[in-house]
C-alpha cells in the first residue's frame, strides 16, 4: 500500500550530511512507490508558535501566516511524519524547532492526527550518540502525546564536514527505514 510521507528537514546545509540520509530515504521510500513531500525548514520562513491558540479559525494552521501554512495540511494528510536534522547545541536547529512547536496547533484545534507513523533521522559531530537524547527524548515524548507510532531512529555520531556521513552506514540506515512502511 502506498503510503503519503511528509519529510521536515532542519539543517540549513543542503550538501550536509543530514541531507544525504533524507535523500536516500526518500529515494528508496519512491522506489517502494510511496509518495514524498519534502519541506526543507531553514528555506523557509517559519517562526515560533505564539500560544495564542486561535489555530485553524482563519482557515490556516496559524494566525500567524507563515510557511508553516503551507506545511501543516500535508502534515494532516500525511501518514507518515519523518524529521531529519543535525544536532544544534545538544537540541534541534531552530530551524525545525518552529514546525515541530506549531504542530500544537493541531491539539489546540482538535484535530485528529492520531495514528501516524514517523521517523527520526539525525547526525551529530561529536562521537557520543548520548548527545544526541536532546533531540532523541523530546521526538519520543512528542510522538507520544500525539499517539504516533516510531518506524525507527538513525541517529549517526561523528559527522562534522560535508561527505562524512560517507565513511559511515547512515545512508543505508536510513534508505532501510522505508522498509518498514
Amino acid at each position: 500500500m502506498s503510503k503519503k510521507i511528509v519529510v521536515i528537514t532542519g539543517s540549513p546545509r543542503k550538501n550536509g550530511n543530514s541531507f544525504a540520509m533524507t535523500d536516500a530515504f526518500i529515494k528508496a521510500a519512491e522506489a517502494k512507490g510511496h509518495s514524498v513531500k519534502r519541506y526543507d525548514a531553514a528555506m523557509q520562513k517559519i517562526g515560533g508558535c505564539h500560544a495564542c491558540e486561535t489555530c485553524f479559525k482563519t482557515g490556516k494552521a496559524c494566525s500567524f501566516d507563515d510557511d508553516f501554512n503551507i506545511i501543516a495540511p500535508s502534515i494532516l494528510e500525511a501518514d507518515v511524519v519523518v524529521f531529519t536534522t543535525p544536532l544544534y547545541w545538544y537540541s534541534f536547529p531552530a530551524q525545525i524547532k518552529g514546525v515541530i512547536d506549531r504542530v500544537y496547533s493541531f491539539c489546540v484545534a482538535g484535530k485528529d492526527i492520531a495514528g501516524k507513523e514517523c521517523a527520526l533521522i539525525a547526525c551529530c559531530e561529536e562521537e557520543d550518540a548520548s548527545v544526541m537524547d536532546g533531540i532523541r527524548i523530546p521526538y519520543e515524548k512528542s510522538i507520544a502525546l500525539l499517539n504516533w507510532k516510531s518506524i525507527g531512529e538513525v541517529l549517526i555520531p561523528g559527522v562534522l564536514k560535508v561527505g562524512d556521513i560517507n565513511k559511515t552506514d547512515g545512508c543505508k540506515q536510513a534508505a532501510a527505514l522505508a522498509d518498514k512502511l
